[in-house]
């Protein structure tokens, strides 16, 4: 038996590409005394990932060239030196890009991932990754605690078909809000109004998105949920209410760009005493038991719906990885590693 990994070979220059990254065969790492082996099953594929490939100050270290590139990832133990697991529990942990992972089940928790053990019963264990993941949580923060939607306000969120975009909608319509969507494509559109209850969308590739978005806001924006940064924010800048809420959770639109484009006009946010507030999903992990108990009623309630949008292979991930920095997904963007035994 032999661990499969996807090593990070170099770093990008704008949009990375396959010969970036090296897969490489190792031998299986030993547990130690309190660390559990896990095998993965799912991979998460995540924007911010990107960044990590960059050897740039940041939140937090880069990927080191040479070693798995970093993600959160849901598996099987396959071995354990620690009396909280045995063989066999499914686990949430940091696994990265790899078939199997040691992980330190005491004291090690990053964030909102484990080692965690989920519970096959209690929703398909793939969720972890997404809907009652770090995605789901970074929805349920940024808008909830962030945001602070009122019913009946207008809530508009980029990147609208996305692991996260698509809960922030949903979340506002439980809200009781009013919400539009701004993706990338028609199919996207038809995707969150039809399965999703978005009461708006429109597609950000259209010659005067401002205008666009004063047709579908006709009562204007109250709160925007930014995952692109860019022309979009530019164009909502220009149909904010006073004293809109801006949650800034991402800025895709950057992520592969050599240089830094020029900043939005911020008279808009001056004149409206617009809030703009830049956050981590890993600043709120006390925030997780809240998260799962509401989502995973809601989910089982039929309030909340997602889509994953999966690759089959960790050979796959680097490929994947690309199209998600193209916005080629909708949903939640997964990679099958290995068998999921609770999907036969």
């Amino acid at each position: 038996m032999t661990n499969r990994r996807v090593l990070l070979r170099n770093r990008p220059v704008g949009e990375p590409k396959p010969s970036d990254f090296e897969i490489v065969d190792a031998p299986l790492p030993e547990p130690q005394e309190g660390d559990i082996l896990v095998r993965t099953i799912w991979l998460s594929l995540d924007p911010y990932m990107r960044g990590r490939m960059n050897d740039v100050k940041s939140y937090t270290a880069p990927v080191e060239l040479g070693q798995p590139m970093v993600g959160g990832t849901v598996g099987e133990v396959v071995k354990s030196r620690d009396a909280a697991f045995t063989p066999g529990d499914f686990v949430l942990s940091y696994g990265g890009w790899q078939a199997y992972h040691v992980a330190k089940a005491a004291g090690a928790r990053v964030g909102p991932f484990g080692p965690l053990k989920l519970d096959p019963q209690a929703a398909p264990i793939s969720t972890a990754l997404g809907i009652l993941g770090m995605p789901g949580l970074t929805a349920y923060v940024g808008l909830y605690d962030i945001a602070q939607p009122k019913p009946g306000e207008t809530v508009v969120v980029s990147a609208a078909a996305g692991a996260v975009g698509s809960v922030v909608g949903q979340l506002a319509k439980i809200r009781g809000c009013r919400v539009a969507g701004i993706a990338s494509t028609k199919d996207k559109c038809e995707y969150v109004l039809k399965e999703l209850g978005f009461d708006a969308c429109v597609s950000h590739r259209v010659p005067d998105l401002a205008a666009v978005l004063r047709d579908a806001c006709p009562k204007g924006i109250d709160v925007y949920f930014d995952n692109v940064g860019g022309d979009v924010l530019k164009a909502v800048l220009r149909n904010v209410n006073p004293f809109a809420r801006i949650p800034l959770c991402g800025i895709i639109s950057q992520y592969n760009a050599t240089e830094m484009p020029p900043g939005p006009n911020l008279a808009p946010v001056l004149v409206n005493r617009v809030t703009i507030r830049g956050f981590l999903v890993s600043d709120h992990a006390d925030r997780l038991p809240q998260f799962l108990a509401d989502c995973s009623r809601w989910l089982r309630e039929g309030k909340l719906k997602y889509r994953e949008d999966i690759v089959q292979g960790l050979e796959k991930a680097p490929e994947a990885l690309i199209g998600l920095l193209r916005g080629q997904n909708t949903g939640k963007m997964l990679v099958k590693v290995g068998e999921d035994p609770t999907r036969r």
